[in-house]
């Protein structure tokens, strides 16, 4: 029987890692595709070319796919979010300027970093993210908006691709930015900028990237929608054991995919950032996960948060939950042995440990996912 054809795009970020992994490892192969992996200059390039049907799923910003979902912005088309495909991975630095106007403020403290960043600001805060609607600028407003407008101090929102980022900084076009690894430690190594606080910090488990298709291409193609979501599960356990995490630096660093060394790999993947040129790295317990604490599920809730961050009334909240489809996770991934949780829906923050959960299997625990002001977001909950 001859492989099924099927284009994915993607943006050189180290969390395409489970496309890259799939086809690399074969993954795809296995379960019968032929998996094309096309890069895309930008996310908007990307979201156009998977709406106008250019591409058949893509690797897609979290609130990327809900905005679409929504008819917010850009083309707008009906977008199911499959599976996540990363959790975190996202880290907010600063230009060399405002590092010295801040001080020295510990890593990853986000009270003491917004308290240095608004008192180093002078009436503006030019922020560079990859999209508006991104996770990046969701969670650095989340964090720091009411703060910066309680100061006085405008966030100006300045949209800048990820490879991009390091040079918007080093030709004084922002002074703080919100980017996915490598660009972080891309700044850092080339003395533009500073680390200061991972996305993490701010809520512990915020899905970053989903795969993300048409919704009328999964109704009729169910097999081989199948099919990728099984490849790409089996890619994010394959990456999130930790033995294989020196060979995923190497296969990542190889492949024309990504067109990185390995030195600007291997800081996302292994949990240590360096905060600045010559420190050591600083372990980020959770940086980015790809597989453990069920982070490939598509919580109905997690779209709800990004749908009300979106200002999004009830229809368009209720609309934000169908797009994750956590109804085709179930049924393509239990005959693998995925354990799936009981509910499609949870209180977004309330655990701030490791925490056993009912589920299938009865082996499911569920990762901290606490926010940094200890606010719970409840789905249900009227608008």
């Amino acid at each position: 029987m001859s492989a099924t054809h099927l284009n994915c795009g993607y943006v050189p970020l180290i969390d395409s890692a489970p496309l890259i992994i799939a086809k690399e490892l074969n993954f795809a192969a296995e379960e019968g595709l032929e998996l094309t992996l096309t890069p895309q200059p930008s996310w908007s390039a990307l979201r156009d070319m998977l709406a106008l049907g250019h591409l058949e799923a893509a690797q897609m910003l979290a609130p990327m796919s809900v905005a679409m979902s929504m008819g917010l912005g850009g083309l707008s088309a009906q977008i199911d979010a499959l599976m996540v495909l990363s959790v975190n991975g996202t880290i907010i630095g600063v230009s060399q300027d405002m590092s010295k106007a801040m001080g020295d403020v510990p890593f990853a403290d986000p009270t003491l970093n917004a308290e240095a960043l608004l008192a180093a600001a002078k009436g503006k805060l030019r922020v560079g993210v990859p999209f508006p609607f991104s996770m990046h600028r969701l969670l650095f407003e989340y964090w720091l908006s009411d703060k910066a407008a309680e100061a006085g101090i405008e966030i100006e929102i300045v949209t800048t691709p990820p490879p991009r980022m390091a040079d918007a900084l080093e030709n004084g076009l922002v002074d703080v930015f919100c980017v996915g690894e490598p660009w972080g430690s891309v700044a850092v190594a080339r003395g533009v900028g500073r680390l200061i606080l991972p996305s993490s910090a701010i809520w512990q488990f915020a899905p970053e990237k989903v795969l993300a298709v048409r919704h009328e291409w999964a109704n009729e193609n169910p097999e081989t929608c199948g099919s990728l979501m099984r490849a790409i599960y089996k890619a994010a356990r394959w990456l999130d054991t930790g033995s294989n995490k020196p060979l995923a630096v190497d296969i990542l660093s190889r492949s024309a995919h990504l067109d990185l060394p390995d030195t600007v790999i291997d800081p996302a993947i292994s949990n240590s950032l360096s905060p600045d040129m010559g420190l050591p790295g600083e372990h980020v317990e959770n940086f980015l996960i790809f597989n453990r604490h069920a982070a490939n599920f598509p919580w109905r809730s997690q779209a709800a948060w990004i749908a009300a961050r979106l200002n999004a009334d009830a229809e368009g909240i209720e609309t934000a939950k169908k797009s994750f489809r956590s109804d085709l996770y179930r049924q393509h991934l239990s005959t693998i042995g995925a354990d799936m949780p009981g509910a499609s829906e949870k209180l977004e923050g309330s655990m701030r440990h490791a925490t056993a959960v009912a589920s299938t299997r009865g082996h499911l625990i569920l990762g901290p996912d606490a926010f940094f002001d200890g606010k719970i977001f409840d789905s249900g909950q009227e608008v």
